[in-house]
């Protein structure tokens, strides 16, 4: 792998920064402290702005790095994830140019051919469905370009092709809110729906998997009924949860697991919408979000996964600067800590939610 730092990637602020501290530098040497003309201060006077340049020098010398994610600001968690990804990158001299492809899987597609074309240093990838992405990912390798990813993994057929991953354990998440349901249930037989994230987005397809795996493994007494898509979004949740009620009958469902806290406020708006308290049945889920940490603590929601969306967004970059710097023999994997969230530790400041 090619780790060298390209020239001439310098961006206008950098520079301008750069040219600032630099004359600052002289215009102190020149003007500041004793005019008598002891060669020993003039000399360390000198040394002094050459190492303070030197140094300056350094820290704007960058990497380029493409960072293709398919949410930002337009999405709760793409506001908290970042700030703290472009401050760690700051911080490393690294210099990103994001895209938000929308979860459009052509439209990060057309994304990823511009990043190959501009040759940078390093791609980090947040799939937007992730089996849509080999091209991409068979177009860097080709281009020498290191791949990272971040937030949802790629395929396990696909991994070969990427340098390391970064973010929660998906497929962990679903298990630790499998777990939830099953102590929850505590050997009573329940029926429950299931509402999933966005069709053929790996979070979506390892959390249902984890989830699923989980409940099979540790309470066969409970049992899914009815499974739909709920595309990360409240109102499309609320429509599947609904529809599935219909079809399935409001007298034998017990319980709800639905993929994250956004999607599960909308299988609780169905269940009221319904006549039904959602405080009498079992609901988990995931995300331990603001939207999802009151109805932890009211008791709509019995209990989520916390998921850190600025643990995220500073790792992504973490992690890119060790491929980038020390060519690792091995993929690297670095997942998030999941921890389950109940009304027992709600209010910890620990836990407290993000986004």
């Amino acid at each position: 792998m090619d780790n060298h730092r390209k020239e001439s990637k310098i961006t206008p602020f950098r520079v301008l920064s750069l040219g600032l501290v630099v004359a600052a530098s002289l215009l102190f040497a020149a003007c500041g402290g004793d005019d008598s003309d002891d060669s020993s201060s003039g000399s360390a006077a000198s040394t002094a702005t050459t190492t303070e340049a030197a140094a300056t020098t350094e820290a704007a010398a960058q990497y380029e790095v493409f960072a293709l994610l398919p949410q930002g600001n337009d999405q709760p968690y793409g506001t908290t994830y970042l700030p703290p990804m472009m401050a760690k990158a700051d911080e490393l001299g690294i210099n990103l140019n994001i895209t938000n492809s929308q979860y459009d899987a052509d439209k990060q597609a057309s994304e990823c051919e511009v990043a190959v074309a501009a040759n940078p240093d390093l791609i980090i990838l947040w799939p937007a469905v992730g089996d849509t992405v080999r091209p991409c990912l068979e177009a860097a390798k080709d281009a020498g370009i290191p791949v990272t990813v971040t937030n949802s993994d790629v395929n396990p057929e696909d991994k070969d092709l990427t340098e390391a991953y970064s973010g929660p354990d998906t497929y962990g998440q679903g298990a630790a809110s499998g777990e939830l349901m099953c102590e929850f249930a505590d050997g009573q037989d329940i029926g429950i729906i299931m509402v999933n994230g966005l069709t053929g987005n790996s979070t979506a397809i390892d959390r249902e998997n984890g989830f699923e795996d989980t409940i099979n493994e540790q309470c066969a007494n409970v049992t899914i009924l009815a499974r739909q898509p709920g595309n990360w979004n409240k109102d499309d949740s609320q429509l599947a949860a609904s529809e599935m009620i219909s079809a399935v009958g409001a007298e034998n469902i017990q319980g709800a697991y639905a993929a994250d806290d956004t999607m599960v406020a909308g299988v609780i708006d169905a269940l009221k919408a319904r006549g039904i308290d959602p405080a009498d049945m079992i609901i988990t889920s995931i995300g331990n979000t603001f939207l999802g940490n009151p109805l932890v603590v009211s008791g709509e929601l019995d209990g989520t996964v916390f998921q850190s969306s600025s643990w995220d967004g500073e790792h992504a970059v973490t992690v890119a600067h060790q491929v980038l710097t020390n060519d690792p023999a091995a993929r690297i994997v670095e997942f998030m800590p999941s921890v389950k969230v109940t009304a027992d530790n709600a209010d910890d400041s620990s836990v407290a939610p993000e986004w």
